[in-house]
């Protein structure tokens, strides 16, 4: 974790990150009168991935070392491959062993399958095909016993362990051999094909209103604000949870009071958020390089292999590509479980602080290990769960405009507005039945028949 706490409790010696300028989320809500139709746009279009704001750009091709005109070329393939996989995803059901991206401009899309006869299929879709062992299923399950093994023993030297899709393997990370050894046989799954990786390396929390820009908790510790949200009329923002207990006052970057810890969850997850007062606005605002803005469109999962920037009041603005989701780092403080990992850079103070792929929301910082000046490795808490978790609805910016969200009937399986769909949920929409092809809250707009890239008729 990445910060720099110093009152009493959860938050002794953490060291947090530090994000984004104060932003906010409109409420949503669900399928009302369906809208009347309209054109099929492409993923790249659904997603804003080809109207990427210059400091994004700008990021991308300093950060990930591209040429001027691969980093806009690297976001539009980012984007279409995302709904590829989606589709991929959800004929190839149990046998789906994970997607991921590569090459300089991310075009070239893998998907694994364990069944030979689904190449065709696999091909048909423009992507590479790689015929596997095992379902992303069953490697999550050898996850699964990583997790509870960590509960009864010590994970101090074996702080991080994951699925890796590309080598289909669970991989355990240590700081020795023997110790990874040890876990391994603790959980049970030493047959179970899971690889180790030697690392001196110990991820921290790291601590010091607009996305990226600084807060202080109690008037000691400093974080940064990840993503705007609304929840009912209460305006707010997204963090990490090692930031701050439920209860706990926040300052602003000007030192003005601002607002209260709504809720709180840490270790185990690492989320939190904060509802301001009535001087605070929330937007879709996330600071990035030389003070300007992004604007946050939604919060589409992005694959493995996709660029991702991230803000923080400590090192501001930088860049790099998602490693693997489904993550578990054990920290000094806990062991938190289903975070991201990136090779973005950070450093102390900029815990909490937004992650954006494009213009999607991805997460906040949570934790990692070296710095922005030699290079190091970050960990996010995927934001899709903190606004399932504690009911919340991110500020993106059609929704700033004043474009109308659907009421929500409240019927389980209407979609609606606000809610978090995973891969392969069923929803029905003016009597069309729809499934999800990537992991994302539903925007106001984002209806499944005005949503190709985001959802297919069943």
């Amino acid at each position: 974790m990445l910060g720099r706490h110093t009152a009493a409790g959860r938050r002794t010696a953490l060291t947090v990150f530090g994000a984004l300028v104060l932003s906010g989320v409109t409420s949503a809500a669900a399928a009302g009168p369906p809208p009347a139709p309209v054109p099929a746009s492409t993923a790249a279009q659904t997603l804003g991935a080809d109207r990427p704001s210059a400091a994004v750009l700008r990021a991308l091709e300093r950060d990930l070392k591209l040429k001027p005109g691969q980093a806009a070329e690297r976001l539009v393939n980012e984007a279409e491959a995302g709904a590829r996989a989606g589709r991929l995803r959800n004929s190839l059901g149990e046998r789906f062993a994970g997607a991921w991206l590569r090459g300089t401009t991310a075009a070239e899309l893998t998907v694994a399958t364990t069944r030979a006869s689904d190449v065709s299929a696999i091909r048909a879709q423009g992507a590479k095909a790689a015929v596997v062992k095992r379902t992303l299923s069953e490697l999550r399950a050898v996850k699964e016993k990583l997790d509870k093994a960590a509960d009864r023993v010590k994970t101090r030297d074996t702080p991080v362990w994951y699925v890796d899709v590309p080598t289909n393997r669970v991989v355990v990370q240590a700081t020795k051999r023997s110790a990874a050894t040890a876990f391994i046989k603790t959980a049970g799954v030493q047959d179970e094909g899971v690889g180790i990786r030697v690392s001196a390396q110990r991820p921290r929390l790291l601590a010091d209103l607009v996305g990226g820009q600084a807060y202080y908790i109690e008037g000691t510790a400093r974080c940064s604000i990840g993503f705007s949200v609304t929840k009912g009329d209460q305006q707010g923002f997204a963090s990490a949870g090692h930031c701050g207990n439920q209860g706990d006052s926040t300052t602003g970057s000007n030192m003005a009071a601002q607002g209260t810890f709504q809720a709180s969850t840490f270790p185990g997850k690492d989320m939190s958020w904060v509802g301001v007062n009535s001087d605070w606005t929330a937007t879709a605002d996330v600071e990035g390089e030389d003070g300007e803005r992004t604007q946050v469109t939604g919060s589409v999962q992005a694959l493995v292999g996709a660029s991702i920037c991230r803000s923080g009041s400590t090192t501001g603005w930088h860049c790099g590509t998602v490693e693997q989701h489904d993550t578990s780092v054990s920290y000094s403080q806990g062991t938190v479980d289903g975070v991201t990992e990136t090779t973005v850079c950070a450093e102390p103070g900029d815990s909490g602080g937004p992650y954006l792929s494009g213009s999607q929301a991805q997460g906040v910082t949570s934790g990692g290990s070296g710095d922005c000046t030699d290079g190091g490795t970050t960990f996010y808490q995927p934001i899709n769960p903190i606004l399932n978790d504690f009911g919340l609805v991110l500020k993106t910016a059609a929704a700033q405009k004043g474009a109308p969200a659907p009421q929500d009937n409240g019927a389980a399986d209407t979609w609606s507005a606000g809610r978090v769909y995973e891969v392969g949920a069923t929803v029905t929409h003016a009597g069309v039945r729809y499934q999800c092809l990537q992991t994302h809250q539903a925007q106001g707009r984002w209806s499944p028949v005005a949503t190709p890239a985001l959802w297919q008729k069943v």
